[in-house]
């Protein structure tokens, strides 16, 4: 509901921005042109290239600025920051702008571009802005001129989902939003709810629109209510008025909710996982590329590792052994051996080793680990053929470690979530103490990895997960 009139701000607050940054640059060349060097001529002596030389430069920063406002979430509405911290995040923008401007000068030796009035520009463009953010936020008109259109809204219900719903447009109203009161769906005569008017039964519904200036009508309903009132939508259509729902569908979760549709009908998805195509696909590449990079330098390493497994004992150099992958697929995983050939049949014999709760085996003074496996698995050596999976696609360089078959099974049903994404090489189990950790701890890690996903977060695991193997802290 919130996002039409949320972009609308945002719109005006680009555009405001924008015109003040305009200015302060005008402003900047016109008082190092003329102003300063007549009452400071030793420390501006001189005037500057002809405005017109600046237009280009210009251009650049109105195309910048808007981009470095937003990654400092300047650009939203609503009250994010206090003033101070918002004045702050404005300062950084116009020093950050103005030092890229100064370095695209040194690069491209731009003459014309002159440090004493990137200094004055940065100064004059941090002071308007932060002027108009107090404008905005101290005085009437300065909101008005931000805000959104009025919106009058009605409520459709008077359970705990539109009182909700009611005080978030109450306390959203700087957005265009106005309250005009609830729809009782019983019929009801109870004229206030928690000071909210209901100003009629859902019966007249439709009168009310007749009669009174409705722009918008929020059903926050339970879904089982929604067929007893179709008639109540029929006549909202004929009278073009907007109807939003308020899904509410499952009371005890708080999934990702999307609206799709097939063919032309319509679904609504439910996930509890990242969706974002964009993203994932962002994410893939940068595993093709990197897993890609990486195989050709580590190559030669590969052959040493070989030979030195080889030697170590008998048997193969690399080991397979299936694995689950993203909802449960299953794979063949792919590490150098660091055991003796036939440790899987020795397993019940090291049981009473296992130091992990749950249904993972880790055993650090595992006797079927040989000399070359310590080494290897101290340093993550042994992980390295997983870069062929990451190719493949069965794996991701970050995600959740795929479990064997027999762990998945004894899963808990909350504990298979971590199967939502495609297991990687390294997680925040990686950077977080290895298999130091617990069970239960590295099972809230994956899922908070999951639930917080991003690709900065990737980036960062990435780059922690170096020193982490370096150090060898917490290996098995």
């Amino acid at each position: 509901m919130l996002g039409e009139p949320t972009r609308l701000v945002t719109y005006r607050r680009v555009l405001i921005d924008a015109g003040l940054t305009a200015v302060s640059f005008v402003v900047a060349h016109q008082l190092r042109s003329h102003l300063l060097p007549s009452f400071l001529p030793f420390l501006f002596p001189g005037g500057l290239y002809p405005f017109g030389d600046y237009l280009p430069l210009l251009v650049a920063v109105l195309v910048m600025w808007p981009l470095l406002l937003a990654t400092q979430r300047l650009a939203t509405p609503g009250d994010l920051f206090s003033l101070y911290r918002e004045a702050i995040r404005v300062g950084k923008v116009s020093v950050l702008g103005v030092l890229t401007l100064a370095a695209a000068g040194y690069l491209f030796r731009l003459e014309f571009v002159s440090r004493p009035f990137l200094v004055l520009f940065a100064a004059l463009n941090a002071a308007f802005l932060v002027a108009a953010r107090l404008v905005e936020r101290r005085t009437a008109w300065g909101r008005r001129l931000v805000a959104a259109p009025q919106r009058v809204v009605v409520v459709v219900g008077c359970g705990p989902e539109a009182l909700h719903l009611a005080r978030l447009i109450t306390r959203h109203q700087r957005w265009g939003f106005e309250l005009l009161g609830l729809v009782d769906p019983e019929g009801g005569v109870c004229r206030e709810i928690e000071g909210f008017p209901v100003i009629a039964a859902v019966e007249q519904l439709p009168e009310l629109l007749t009669r009174e200036v409705v722009d918008e009508v929020v059903l926050a309903l339970p879904t089982r209510k929604l067929g007893e009132i179709e008639d109540v939508l029929y006549s909202c259509q004929e009278l073009g008025v907007r109807v939003r729902l308020a899904l509410a569908p499952l009371a005890n979760l708080r999934p990702r909710m999307e609206l799709e549709a097939l063919d032309g009908t319509p679904l609504l998805t439910l996930s509890t996982m990242p969706t974002d195509p964009l993203a994932l696909s962002i994410k893939r590449l940068v595993d093709v590329g990197l897993s890609g990079f990486l195989l050709l330098v580590s190559f030669p390493f590969w052959l040493l590792i070989a030979a030195a497994v080889r030697l170590s004992s008998p048997g193969p150099a690399l080991f397979r052994q299936i694995r689950c992958g993203l909802h449960g697929r299953k794979f063949t995983l792919l590490k150098f051996r660091t055991m003796v050939a036939d440790a899987e049949g020795q397993r019940s014999q090291v049981a009473h080793l296992n130091v992990m709760d749950g249904p993972v085996f880790k055993a650090p003074e595992d006797p079927r680990i040989t000399r070359v496996g310590h080494w290897l698995r101290r340093f993550s050596l042994d992980e390295l053929p997983q870069l062929l999976n990451v190719l493949k696609g069965d794996m991701s360089l970050v995600g959740p470690r795929p479990p064997i078959p027999a762990e998945v099974e004894q899963y808990r049903p909350w504990q298979r979530r971590r199967l939502a994404m495609k297991p990687g090489m390294t997680c925040l189990w990686q950077i977080s103490g290895r298999s130091e950790l617990d069970f239960a701890t590295w099972m809230e890690l994956d899922l908070a990895y999951i639930d917080h996903w991003s690709l900065w977060l990737d980036m960062k695991i990435l780059i922690l997960t170096a020193p982490a193997v370096l150090r060898g802290r917490g290996a098995a």
